[in-house]
């Protein structure tokens, strides 16, 4: 697999001189400083590609073009943000990015309740705890119906949950939820976000699926012109939050997306940690059934709980076999150069990683320091090689 690493731009604490650093090749980026819907223009792009390039790196993924609200609910000037969006798509394919992930989540994007989850190691993790979560929804936010959309003893652990918090736990769980997390696209006060989930009052599952289908129906074509594959990312968590429908959180919701526009640029980002969230998702076994439309990979790891809570575990630990996963997608490289495609290498990030040592106490962004993510890709890249290895005796 191409190895890859997130990077937020020049303002990310982690320099490309880092990157390199840490055994990367990959650079995945966006214009996280253009997220109001407006066209990245070629000089957009090709400043934030030369900057890359000049460390000796290569631009091999946008993750992502923001797809606006109005586009999910397919109301407003929906019609003016899809436009921007395909020109968008299209610039990034003429200079060459050959990969999009985007995605289609409702109001809010990736979402953790405690950003500073202390480890047995004493190092710390993102956790997202659901009964945090229901507190906040149904007593702080106090969404209409929010209530009735939990079960009756959830509701109760969360209310005895909210009891024992301070005014400042209260707040830095607000801030969590709601204020916006890396590469998210939007930042809210409570008022805003109320505004924002209420927008989609009446919006079930299969109009937001007709939606998004709709959108791939517009943006594929473009894709295939300028020679792109977009990857969708899954929900993060992979359930419906707010009382909000999400859409690709199963391997059935990544089935139908494939099937309702089947062309090779409609294809998936294989999160680990975002779809091994559900129990009920067979990992090793969505990287066999849609090998060949898996065009980016995230390889995080998660511990479930039974109540739907998570923290994200080390790279090699919890509950997704990463070492399976990682032997199925390397069975599918090898069918596609036995194949005779040109993408054998999917590209793939070490998705987070633990604050860890000296970057405690940095200015860093969550889930994304340096010396955790250097750990993870270390050991994947261990794992790689043996499976290879093993695969090819």
């Amino acid at each position: 697999m191409l190895q890859s690493w997130r990077w937020f731009g020049p303002e990310d604490p982690v320099p490309l001189d880092h990157v390199r650093q840490a055994g990367a090749s990959g650079i995945v980026t966006a214009l996280h400083h253009i997220y109001d819907g407006r066209v990245w223009t070629p000089d957009d792009i090709a400043t934030r590609k030369a900057m890359i390039e000049a460390a000796g790196l290569t631009w091999s993924v946008c993750e992502s073009i923001p797809v606006h609200t109005s586009i999910k609910l397919r109301r407003g000037p929906w019609r003016t943000y899809v436009d921007a969006w395909k020109d968008t798509l299209a610039n990034l394919g003429r200079a060459g990015i050959p990969v999009v992930c985007y995605n289609f989540m409702p109001v809010v994007d990736w979402t953790r309740t405690n950003l500073m989850y202390r480890m047995p190691t004493t190092g710390y993790a993102l956790r997202f705890d659901l009964p945090d979560f229901v507190a906040y929804d149904v007593f702080v936010l106090k969404r209409p119906g929010a209530e009735a959309s939990y079960p009756a003893p959830l509701v109760e652990t969360a209310r005895a949950r909210l009891a024992a918090m301070s005014e400042e736990e209260v707040a830095t769980l607000e801030r969590n939820i709601i204020a916006g997390l890396p590469g998210g696209e939007d930042s809210y006060d409570r008022k805003a976000i109320y505004d924002r989930i209420l927008s989609f009052d009446g919006v079930g599952e299969a109009e937001m699926r007709d939606n998004l289908f709709a959108f791939l129906r517009e943006v594929v074509p473009v894709a295939e012109e300028v020679g792109v594959k977009l990857a969708i990312h899954p929900d993060d968590p992979p359930f419906s939050l707010f009382g909000l429908p999400r859409i690709v959180s199963t391997a059935a919701d990544a089935r139908a997306i494939l099937e309702a526009v089947d062309s090779p640029a409609n294809g998936l980002t294989l999160c680990a940690g975002s779809y091994g969230s559900r129990a009920d998702n067979d990992l090793p076994a969505m990287a066999a059934e849609f090998g060949p439309r898996i065009h980016f990979v995230h390889l995080r790891n998660v511990s479930r709980e039974a109540d739907g809570s998570f923290n994200e575990s080390e790279h090699l630990g919890g509950d997704v076999d990463m070492v399976d996963l990682i032997t199925a997608l390397t069975r599918e490289q090898r069918r596609r150069a036995a194949e005779g495609r040109t993408d054998t290498a999917i590209p793939m990030r070490p998705d987070h990683g633990h604050l860890l040592a000296d970057d405690i106490g940095k200015k860093v962004n969550p889930g994304y320091s340096c010396i955790g993510r250097l750990k993870g890709l270390a050991e994947l890249r261990g794992v790689m090689l043996a499976v290879d290895r093993l695969l090819a005796a």
